[in-house]
């Protein structure tokens, strides 16, 4: 989709009555959260049997003057499917009612990249033309910017019998659609060994493996950096470091947490750890190592706008590893607001905070930047 397209349809919108749009799953709480903070009202696209975290627990309500009493999800829209917000009726209220739609992997999942590139005509705010980078399978995946910014990733290993370290294997899962099927080996004997035992349990399937992608494994701690690009920015760096989360994931976490011994004694349907994940938490990092992710984040957000015109736009997630030199590698990047977010609403990200002397979230800075553009008149500026 062209973007001067999505550009004359923002500027077409009500500037004193935008609201903020996401689908409600994945970090659809921070983006909410932080548009309140910022005075904008919020629709989340609920699927029916997963509503009632919005359209309950957290619904809205606003006192005669408008002012938030409770809650944070003004409009909880229910329907069958995500993919149902692809349809001209959802799309055209979507636009009367002045909605700028925030992009989360729940989005590119659900409703299908081809969809939101072609047929989403509800201005972004974000790259969307990067949301396909973030898949694995496409030639011109994140992998391969990486590689264009001259930026450290791990190592790939083109054949399984060419396994002879630790090694992981990255998959999507057969039965989770948003989760992994990854697994380790340090060999081809243990790659045939453990890929079969996974895909008589159901969690791959033979034709995923054969494109997975195979890397020699960073032994380290696991430091997802949540950065921020302005476009509107011009005296003041544009990029800014919000803060830092990681993952708990089951039942990986649940294996380390037993004495060796007790590993040992894990039955067959146990002894395979999957790597999915169900929570986040908060870390800083040692001062001196900030530096190098400062520079890392430059790199990417240069190769981005020679790549990807316009490059990236608002939130972006560095997923990193560091070994024991402590030198970074770089597993994973999402180009939009990554998954840990939720773990900052309300209190901050460390960084941002101490940035923007308030507390803010990934989700509110991004509503910072969508007031910044609405009182100068640039919203053009930061949808795609």
């Amino acid at each position: 989709m062209d973007r001067k397209t999505v550009q004359d349809l923002v500027m077409d919108y009500d500037a004193d009555k935008v609201m903020l749009g996401v689908i409600a799953s994945h970090s659809a709480l921070d983006t909410c959260d932080g548009a309140v903070e910022e005075g904008f009202r919020t629709a989340a696209f609920c699927q029916k049997g997963r509503e009632r975290t919005y359209a309950h627990y957290f619904r809205a309500k606003r006192d005669r003057d408008g002012k938030m009493v409770r809650g944070i999800i003004d409009e909880p829209i229910i329907v069958d499917r995500y993919r149902e917000v692809m349809e001209e009726r959802w799309q055209k209220w979507l636009r009367d009612n002045n909605v700028l739609w925030v992009p989360n992997r729940s989005f590119t999942s659900y409703v299908g990249m081809g969809e939101i590139e072609e047929n989403f005509m509800v201005p972004m705010v974000g790259s969307r033309n990067m949301l396909r980078s973030e898949e694995r399978e496409e030639r011109q995946s994140y992998y391969w910017l990486l590689e264009k910014a001259g930026l450290p990733f791990p190592e790939r290993i083109e054949d399984p019998h060419e396994i002879d370290r630790l090694a992981i294997v990255k998959l999507h899962h057969k039965q989770k659609k948003l989760e992994r099927g990854f697994f380790t080996c340090s060999s081809f004997e243990e790659y045939s060994q453990k890929s079969e035992k996974l895909i008589a349990g159901g969690i791959i399937d033979r034709e995923t493996l054969e494109t997975a992608r195979i890397e020699h494994y960073v032994i380290g701690p696991v430091f997802n950096f949540d950065f921020f690009y302005s476009p509107l920015e011009e005296e003041m760096s544009p990029l800014e470091l919000l803060g830092v989360d990681w993952r708990f994931e089951t039942s990986l976490d649940g294996h380390v947490r037993l004495p060796a011994p007790q590993q040992m004694t894990l039955g067959e349907d146990q002894v395979l750890p999957e790597y999915t994940v169900c929570g986040h938490n908060s870390a800083t990092l040692r001062e001196s190592l900030l530096e190098k992710v400062f520079a890392m984040a430059e790199k990417y957000v240069k190769a981005s706008r020679e790549h990807y015109d316009p490059g990236i736009i608002g939130p972006f997630c560095l997923q990193t590893c560091v070994d024991k030199d402590l030198d970074f590698f770089i597993y994973d990047v999402a180009p939009r607001i990554g998954g840990g977010t939720n773990v900052h609403m309300w209190v901050g990200h460390p960084y941002g905070n101490s940035l923007w002397r308030r507390t803010v979230s990934t989700g509110r800075r991004l509503a910072m930047e969508v007031r910044r553009a609405v009182e100068e008149d640039r919203l053009d500026a930061i949808v795609t």
